[in-house]
């Protein structure tokens, strides 16, 4: 309301914007909707779209954004849509709005998620807690669980054990505790990826329209960074292989799952670049500015996220202004990167 973002715009503005979305579906009434950030309705994403177009951006492909950042080029601003993992929802709701706006997006596809071997954890642990009044992580799941009777129970429990998956085991034991919680609950998790992720044959229908690309996205949607080097790049290969099989073409952008400053660093970085890709991108929020073009494996991108569906939003995005104030808070609570003295 200040209009700050758009006094700070010709400082933070940048020459383009990379725009992260995962679903798009219809808006639900459930109360507990731990992953709503994930969903956008598809009227907000032709919103979105004619926002984007509207603040003088050109729509491109990944492959053109790529090209023309690293040209320097800055005649017009430029943005890129590109969506996660590989949901259904991507071809039977985005794709008829997009197709329509004559709007290019990339698809970044989690190889293992379409061949049914990884698990949708993040989704199962929502319908798992949705289900139940309490949590049990023990084997024999006696004595006293994690309570999630109400709504702010059922958040409190999703968030909690949301950290104890992402921060407090390991990658491979994440899976581990997530497939024994499904048996436990009795949630069929290849009947899940049936009903959310496309099939190769919806992969391939997607990839035959010019207006789409196909991006790699690992084959076990892995946080990269807490892999070992050896293991990181491993599932790496084998997504970009398996979507080389499926496809036909081998990827050239990339998109490291999770993507905080957790889940990926510049060794993440480093192993990337064995694969030649044009682009990898995180999850880190901030626009495309002309500093980028040295280090193209490791791109912020603008989320599109489904608790905040506003066209005002857009717009304040593509200031720049939010990411700026962010990272300056950052930047203050981390000391302003000074470091204390030490004796000797």
């Amino acid at each position: 309301n200040s209009g700050l973002g758009y006094a700070m715009a010709p400082v933070t503005q940048g020459c383009g914007a990379i725009f992260m979305l995962h679903r798009v579906l219809p808006s639900r009434s459930d109360a507990f909707q731990p992953n709503g950030h994930l969903e956008i309705t598809p009227e907000f994403l032709r919103t979105a779209v004619n926002r984007i177009r509207g603040n003088g951006y050109e729509i491109l492909a990944l492959s053109e954004v790529a090209d023309l950042l690293k040209s320097g080029y800055g005649r017009k601003r430029y943005a890129a849509l590109t969506f996660d993992d590989g949901y259904r929802d991507n071809l039977e709701v985005a794709y008829p709005v997009l197709k329509e706006l004559d709007a290019p997006f990339t698809v970044y596809t989690a190889s293992g998620l379409i061949d049914r071997t990884t698990e949708i954890w993040w989704v199962a642990l929502e319908r798992i807690i949705a289900a139940n009044d309490e949590i049990h992580l023990s084997n024999s799941g006696e004595g006293a669980g994690i309570a999630a009777r109400t709504l702010e129970e059922k958040q409190v429990c999703f968030e909690r054990l949301c950290k104890l998956l992402t921060q407090e085991v390991s990658e491979a034991e994440q899976r581990t505790i997530i497939r024994a919680l499904a048996v436990r609950y009795q949630l069929d998790l290849s009947e899940l990826a049936d009903e959310l992720m496309m099939t190769w044959d919806e992969v391939r229908q997607l990839a035959s329209d010019q207006l789409v690309t196909i991006g790699a996205h690992t084959h076990d949607h892995f946080a990269v960074a807490r892999l070992s080097p050896e293991e990181a790049f491993e599932d790496i290969r084998r997504g970009v292989d398996r979507l080389e099989a499926e496809t036909g073409h081998r990827p050239k952008h990339f998109a490291y799952p999770y993507g905080y400053s957790g889940a990926v660093d510049a060794s993440s970085a480093e192993i990337a670049r064995r694969f030649e890709f044009d682009s990898a991108v995180t999850t880190m929020p901030g626009v495309l500015k002309s500093v980028h073009a040295g280090n193209p494996l490791m791109l912020p991108r603008v989320s599109l996220n489904g608790r905040f569906q506003d066209d005002y939003v857009v717009d304040q995005y593509l200031t720049g202004a939010p990411f700026a104030l962010y990272n300056a808070a950052k930047w203050a609570a981390g000391g302003f990167g000074l470091r204390p003295r030490t004796n000797g």
